[in-house]
């Protein structure tokens, strides 16, 4: 997946996805719309024909699923009790096993971890085992035609398209997510056309098919996304009492090294190793919750799903296969007294004011905690990180 555009899941088609029925005016954008870009991109009009045959309406499902993707329209420890179960992780470590040389290989020639290569590969198609059912060419023209994406699926219908004209794939199996995340580790079109590669020297790109094709595209990917196998994703880890809240955040990257000089320990108490490796504090819960140091490499992780959530459930799934234990922290219950018109107007003032908080869709992750914890040391107030009317009160009488 692609930073920039949306995060891969929801593998296969909904029960209640709907046959395609006659649509005069969507008919009309894919000939007066669509076409016309198709052609510009150089796509022939046969081939455009074909992927487009039988697709005359919508598809409902598309536009209801991209409006309540689970990694950002739930919390954080919710989000992992569901991605990383016992059954994904025992799954991991028998793929681990079964996997062993093709792992090595992939590795020594991208130097990014297996693990987080199967974490990523559970994650997404759940082994392969979930790849995804609907049409990406219908998809993505849904998504092109109505909704809150329209720019993503112009550009990735024009790279799907491309996909077709390079006979990498049949029109009639040209299959993914809703978000048209496709093959075993879902990359979207412009990722594919980017970052995969032909690993089993067949002469195909073939992550639909071949997991040792997906995987070393996803390698590839991560190298180039920044990952270095000379640190992790992070380590969740314990603070000090008396620690400096307002040193929480990605405005705040120190080494290692420093953050254990601050009397930051590993919540396991393990070791770090990596001193030298820049890190910041992470709260995707907030102040009260599990606390996470992470890397450069957590970041990498989000490249490929900007979700927060996605990326801690990846690097948590891959270390779970890797044999570690369960997070040490409980997980606080989020409740707020806060409405959601509050919650977005919030999001709004910190934004306005420059501080991030990486929307203002009303639901609270690590950039919002951050962003109320840098609002709250530069108005002077106590650093508790908690987003509250008290907080949207202050901010509208002092903005006015």
């Amino acid at each position: 997946m692609n930073r920039r555009h949306v995060a891969s899941l929801l593998l296969a088609a909904p029960l209640w996805a709907t046959p395609a029925l006659a649509d005069a005016k969507f008919e009309a954008f894919i000939q007066n719309t669509l076409w016309p870009r198709a052609k510009a991109a150089g796509i022939p009009r046969k081939l455009f024909d074909a992927a487009f045959e039988g697709i005359t309406e919508p598809d409902p499902a598309v536009l209801k699923l991209a409006a309540n993707q689970p990694e950002f329209t739930s919390t954080t420890s919710a989000y992992l009790q569901k991605a990383v179960t016992p059954i994904r992780i025992e799954t991991g470590q028998t793929k681990k096993a079964e996997e062993e040389k093709l792992l090595a290989a992939i590795e020594a020639k991208y130097q990014v971890d297996r693990h987080i290569l199967l974490g990523i590969w559970g994650m997404e198609s759940n082994f392969g085992k979930d790849k995804g059912s609907m049409s990406v060419i219908r998809s993505l023209a849904t998504l092109a035609y109505s909704g809150r994406r329209k720019d993503y699926g112009n550009e990735q219908l024009i790279a799907a398209l491309k996909i077709l004209q390079k006979g990498l794939v049949k029109p009639g199996n040209f299959n993914g997510s809703w978000a048209a995340a496709m093959g075993h580790t879902q990359f979207i079109p412009t990722s594919y056309l980017s970052y995969a590669v032909d690993w089993t020297g067949d002469g195909k790109r073939d992550i639909w098919n071949s997991k040792e094709d997906a995987l070393a595209s996803t390698a590839n990917y991560l190298a180039k996304a920044g990952w270095r196998n000379d640190r992790p994703w992070g380590w969740e880890v314990t603070l000090p009492k008396g620690f400096n809240k307002a040193l929480i955040g990605r405005r705040n990257w120190r080494t290692v090294a420093e953050w254990q000089k601050l009397g930051v320990e590993r919540a396991d108490g393990g070791k770090f190793g990596s001193t030298k490796a820049d890190a910041f504090v992470m709260v995707p819960q907030g102040v009260d919750g599990p606390r996470f140091l992470v890397t450069k490499n957590f970041l990498a992780i989000m490249d490929y799903n900007i979700s927060h959530s996605y990326a801690l459930a990846v690097g948590h799934l891959a270390d779970r296969i890797r044999g570690r234990g369960p997070f040490q922290a409980a997980w606080p219950d989020v409740d707020f007294d806060l409405s959601f018109e509050q919650r977005v107007e919030l999001q709004k003032r910190l934004n306005a004011m420059g501080f991030q908080t990486g929307g203002s869709d009303g639901r609270f992750g690590a950039r919002t905690y951050e962003a109320v914890l840098a609002y709250q040391k530069r108005e002077g107030l106590p650093l508790d990180g908690k987003p509250s009317v008290k907080l949207l009160q202050h901010m509208r009488k002092n903005s006015s």
